[in-house]
């Protein structure tokens, strides 16, 4: 083809000293051009037919096609490899420009192969973040491993065509780099060694919620990669941590709580001591009047009553036992719980005394509720505790809080 360039250009009648060059410059153009109808052709044409009939398919998998470019990175193919097939016949092999050409349309080749490769691994990951069951399969940083492994790949190749020696060669030369490589790779090796562990421990997965103080990240995970995790917060910022800290420190994983089916609640109320005192007979009938209370009044009543006879004792003996408001509203709290609709009753739920401290007694409330979300835990958790400082006079017990300028200016 060169040759008929150069007859047809030799008839046209130029000089023969610009033969050459004329000859270089006409199929270096018919090249560009050929390459440059191929790709438009491609792109604007064969793709945009592609585009229309994958938009009317029913599967979504092959939306994922588009999403990702692939159609896309796979149609810039097209006019490199014209430019390498076309470049020895439209130009002579000898020359500098036809060796350029070459030399430039098989490193962009080698390049655009390992971009039109990731553009399917990124489908693949895709498909398994939509269909996957089992989350904890270290896919994503599988995927970029092999990813680098292919761009490493494609960069041997692109350095041994600029330099016109064979791979082997240049892989040869890798042994007295290896520690220079472990340096420079020493992140990558830690988090793929992390990622595997954390997939075979089950340690953590995209969607669980895990909080890391010493990052600041308390969220939901929304990606394991080879070098980071990334976390969004609750505040809708995203942290990114390394994927190694995962293994080398500690972190919460809420995941046990969510398929539990239930959330913790565990806060006390502190009791002032000095309220604290045993209730006369005409209290006690007074308090029968809550309905929560009426089967733990009779059963202490009758109780009572037991030990008074065996022991031959008045009810207002010293030596005699009593009730105490501490203890009836320790009971009415756990009563209160247990009738709740939104604990969850196959959990554990109680009303424990914790040590006595110089702010007073605490009441721990521990139990479970059956709703998980959030905003409405926080409203189950707020209307407990609500209802129970509001019983707490009742009782006649005072809840303790430090002194506050009303305090000192009450008369």
């Amino acid at each position: 083809m060169s040759e008929l360039i150069s007859t047809w250009i030799n008839n046209r009648g130029i000089a023969p000293d610009y033969l050459a060059m004329s000859a270089l410059i006409v199929g270096c153009l018919l090249i560009l051009i050929i390459s440059s109808i191929s790709y438009y052709l491609a792109k604007h044409q064969v793709l945009v037919f592609v585009h229309k009939i994958v938009s009317r398919t029913k599967n979504t998998w092959d939306d994922l096609l588009l999403d990702h470019n692939v159609f896309s990175r796979f149609a810039l193919l097209i006019p490199l490899f014209l430019l390498l097939f076309l470049t020895p016949i439209f130009l002579p092999a000898e020359t500098m420009l036809s060796t350029f050409l070459i030399v430039i349309a098989k490193v962009a080749l080698c390049f655009q192969i390992a971009r039109s490769v990731s553009a399917v691994l990124n489908v693949i990951r895709s498909l398994y973040q939509r269909t996957a069951r089992e989350r904890y399969l270290p896919l994503s940083s599988t995927i970029q491993v092999i990813k680098l492994v292919i761009y490493l790949v494609a960069t041997i190749l692109a350095v041994s065509f600029i330099l016109d020696k064979s791979p082997i060669y240049l892989l040869s030369g890798l042994g007295a780099l290896t520690a220079v490589l472990l340096l420079v790779f020493q992140d990558t090796i830690k988090g793929l060694v992390a990622s595997i562990q954390i997939s075979a421990n089950k340690m953590v997965a995209p969607g669980d919620w895990i909080e890391i103080p010493n990052y600041g990240a308390d969220g939901d995970v929304i990606e394991i990669g080879l070098n980071t995790v990334k976390v969004k917060n609750f505040d809708n910022t995203v942290t990114t941590v390394p994927t190694y800290a995962l293994i080398n420190g500690s972190f919460r994983n809420w995941r046990g709580m969510l398929n539990s089916g239930g959330r913790r609640i565990k806060r006390t109320i502190i009791i002032d001591i000095n309220s604290i005192s045993f209730y006369q007979n005409e209290q006690v009938a007074k308090l029968k009047e809550i309905s929560l209370l009426k089967d733990y009044l009779q059963q202490k009543s009758d109780d009572i009553t037991v030990s008074l006879q065996a022991n031959n004792l008045s009810d207002d003996n010293v030596n005699s036992r009593q009730l105490t408001n501490v203890g009836t509203f320790r009971a009415y709290m756990e009563a209160y719980l247990h009738n709740h609709e939104k604990i969850h009753h196959n959990m554990t739920c109680m009303v424990r005394q914790l040590a006595a401290t110089e702010a007073g007694l605490p009441l721990e409330v521990y139990c479970f509720s059956n709703d998980q979300n959030w905003q409405n835990y926080e409203g189950i958790q707020a209307d407990i505790f609500d209802h129970l400082f509001a019983m707490a006079p009742i009782f006649n017990l005072r809840i303790f809080q430090h002194p506050t300028g009303h305090d000192w200016h009450r008369k």
